[in-house]
């Protein structure tokens, strides 16, 4: 089993921000993306649906080592 892990950034401005979003939403998305990339500044991007957020698609940004969460937000121009 895959130990998942946050960044400051993530606990003290994400979730901050966002206090709508859950870390097991993050989690889910990793665990079965619809889409991965790999972003600029050896980041990752993965996507995934949320039925809790109204089957919306939450983008999860991870750092290189694809299991240390970075950010997270309902990404409303995401097409499959």
């Amino acid at each position: 089993m895959i130990k998942y892990k946050f960044t400051k950034y993530f606990e003290n401005k994400v979730l901050i921000k966002r206090p709508y979003l859950k870390k097991e939403w993050c989690i889910r998305v990793l665990e079965k993306p619809i889409k991965v990339e790999r972003q600029e500044g050896n980041r990752y991007r993965f996507w995934g649906i949320i039925p809790e957020l109204g089957d919306k698609f939450l983008r999860v940004v991870t750092l290189d080592d694809k299991i240390t969460i970075h950010n997270a937000f309902p990404d409303r121009r995401f097409k499959k």
